[in-house]
């Protein structure tokens, strides 16, 4: 944020942010290094999210992510974060079965040191957001593109296109909002319908390939610092950490295969 600057980034500050007109910055984040790095950056909003599983656990998608895993890495941010609000990604398969185990999954963020927790739906969660928001946990939603439900949308698909599309968007925003959310993740959804929601919306919306006209934007930190060769369309890359890092590790396989390292400075 702008002029005065909070100790912590709180719940009320995204509601302040929107009636300025201050875009929202969040960043994915798994562990203490990287949340100490993005939180001396400024960076307002550390989403742990189930891409953990694909970006840091080898898994083939975020379906395989458990509670237990989301839980370790909360604590991990927790740790690292002195400033931004933390929220913790409900994984697939932890708030699905009844409201009951949603609450005991979002408690268990918390405990881990997240301050809201992030579920994918909208209408057919409306209830679960009410559930969860009642027990005193503070609920972000996310609508449009939901990977956890890829395989029934058939695959990462831009999510809203026509007039029938765009109105099922538009309530979905509507009930996570009503249910109590603090704001919404928009995933894959053509700008303008974006910037409509945005607008009719009270609580603010996080973008993420859903154009500029969200009241914030959110990215994986993968992709967004270049640690890969491919990222999605809708990211961009502002760093090229990943060659950088294997630039690295390879000078320093060089320098100890040729006797350069450990030099008598770095000896006791």
């Amino acid at each position: 944020m702008t002029g005065t600057t909070p100790t912590r980034f709180r719940v009320h500050h995204f509601a302040e942010l929107k009636a300025r007109q201050e875009p929202i910055t969040m960043l994915t984040c798994y562990d203490t290094l990287h949340a100490r790095l993005f939180d001396t950056a400024g960076i307002e909003t550390l989403l742990v999210g189930d891409s953990y599983g694909n970006t840091m656990l080898g898994y083939p998608s975020t379906i395989p992510v458990t509670l237990e895993e989301m839980v370790i890495a909360t604590r991990a941010v927790a740790r690292g974060a002195r400033r931004a609000f933390i929220v913790g990604d409900l994984p697939f398969g932890s708030y699905e079965e009844s409201e009951a185990q949603a609450v005991r999954s979002s408690i268990a963020l918390i405990k881990a040191g997240a301050h809201a927790v992030k579920l994918e739906g909208g209408e057919r969660q409306a209830h679960t957001i009410r559930a969860i928001t009642a027990a005193g946990v503070s609920v972000v939603g996310h609508i449009g593109f939901t990977p956890q439900s890829e395989a029934k949308l058939g695959g990462p698909r831009v999510q809203g296109r026509g007039e029938e599309g765009a109105t099922r968007l538009i309530d979905d925003a509507a009930a996570v909002q009503e249910a109590g959310a603090i704001a919404v993740v928009l995933e894959m959804v053509p700008a303008k319908l974006a910037a409509k929601i945005t607008e009719i919306l009270e609580i603010p919306t996080i973008g993420i390939g859903a154009g500029a006209g969200t009241d914030g934007q959110v990215l994986v930190w993968t992709d967004m610092a270049g640690m890969t060769e491919w990222t999605p369309s809708f990211s961009q890359q502002f760093g090229q950490i990943g060659k950088a890092l294997t630039q690295a590790a390879t000078d320093y396989k060089n320098a100890v295969k040729s006797g350069e390292f450990p030099a008598e400075k770095h000896s006791f």
